[in-house]
């Protein structure tokens, strides 16, 4: 990548998620105790074994259900698509859907709760405040507390590293899945280290246990971890992936596609009519810190302008401490939209259940970034209230850190 990487040479061997320190004790914590898991496709320990079968083995554990987020306890639902409940193949407990058609589907139901002593969640986060699996702990949080059920979170490194936090805060009346509590865009916390804020800020009386990672340290992005990384999301292929998500996923709010129906989403995006020399070299000029632009053009083959060929930039961390994914992510949005403002249309469908507020303001967290690109400003226009807000944030967030630098 062309970056000094901070942790090379060092042993990382020792690295362990929640669930590796979880197996490690055997269970203790849980033994005794019925036990609903929420779970998906990441969790697993260092050897690939995933929870749900390890709690199904545990001995003292009794595993009563499943409960999967968006995309399904077996990651195989596309984005915004209602995942099935019913019985899981493999082990054959009840699995409850928390992704379905409408709002109501988020929350795990008393029903669904009933019986059980304590909530697992174990689900790999990407540093994102709009990536829905955070959300889905705060409701599960949030369920488990009316129900005086004990909670469970069997902590992860945090894939974009602990150190940077990027972003504007989220303003009452634009709230969504995509942005249930005022973190920053790029928040730099484990699951583990959130869950500590939503209980504090959201005055949970819960009973919350962290099993935290052992040996991983701020400073760490998910290459250093040498842990294995298996796919969050359909469209979440690389931990390079994961680095450019907290600026292009706002894309998702445009006509432009953000590159799914190609091997490199989120890292590459375009339009049938865009020119994409000129638009290259119009962010070059922009100078975003520790990122490159190459013109490309691409044909995705579902999704937006599915089987046309799109003209567009892939975008190119080359310093991932230097880079800053949400600026970079306005600076796109901002230098394709003043390329073709005919063109060019902001998403107005209903987006994560809500419907009458643009998708772009959900992501951003109030209209204040699409109203400056209406009228011509880019990311530096912003930038100021963006860093007071990002350092409020940190002020927050500070009584939640658990890891070392």
């Amino acid at each position: 990548m062309g970056d000094a990487v901070p942790f090379a040479g060092r042993r990382t061997e020792g690295i362990r998620t929640g669930l590796d320190v979880l197996v490690e004790k055997r269970f203790a914590p849980l033994r005794g105790r019925a036990v609903g898991l929420v779970c998906n496709p990441t969790s697993v320990d260092r050897r690939l074994r995933h929870a749900a079968d390890l709690f199904h083995e545990a001995r003292g554990v009794r595993l009563a259900a499943l409960f999967g987020p968006e995309h399904g306890v077996r990651g195989d639902i596309q984005y915004m698509s209602a995942a099935r409940g019913g019985r899981d193949r493999k082990i054959g407990i009840p699995v409850h859907s928390l992704y379905g058609n409408d709002a109501g589907s988020l929350r795990p139901s008393g029903k669904a709760l009933r019986g059980l002593d304590a909530l697992v969640f174990d689900i790999q986060d990407v540093g994102a405040r709009y990536y829905t699996y955070q959300a889905t702990m705060l409701f599960c949080m949030e369920a488990a507390a009316h129900a005086k059920l004990g909670f469970f979170v069997l902590d992860r490194p945090n894939p974009i590293g602990g150190r940077h936090v990027e972003g504007p805060a989220l303003r009452p009346g634009f709230g969504s899945f995509c942005g249930v509590h005022d973190v920053a865009v790029r928040h730099g916390l484990t699951v583990g280290e959130l869950a500590a804020l939503y209980r504090r800020e959201r005055n949970l009386d819960l009973s919350l246990t962290v099993i935290p990672c052992r040996g991983w340290r701020r400073g760490m992005f998910q290459r250093d971890t040498q842990l294995p990384w298996v796919f969050p999301s359909p469209n979440m292929p690389t931990p390079e992936t994961a680095l450019a998500y907290p600026g292009m996923c706002l894309l998702e709010g445009t006509n432009l596609s953000e590159g799914r129906g190609t091997t490199r989403p989120f890292e590459l995006f375009g339009a049938p009519w865009l020119d994409a020399s000129s638009l290259s070299e119009a962010l070059s000029a922009e100078r975003l810190p520790g990122v490159r632009f190459r013109p490309v053009h691409f044909v995705p083959t579902w999704d937006k302008h599915a089987g046309k060929r799109c003209h567009g930039v892939e975008v190119f961390a080359v310093d991932r401490e230097a880079f800053r994914p949400f600026r970079t992510g306005v600076a796109c949005v901002a230098a394709a939209r003043a390329q073709d403002p005919e063109r060019f249309r902001w998403r107005t469908e209903a987006y994560e259940f809500v419907e009458g507020i643009p998708a772009f303001d959900l992501l951003c967290g109030s209209s204040r970034e699409r109203e400056a690109i209406e009228r011509g400003q880019g990311w530096r226009d912003l930038a100021e209230d963006w860093a007071r807000e990002e350092r409020a944030f940190l002020r927050r967030r500070a009584l939640h850190l658990r890891y070392d630098p």
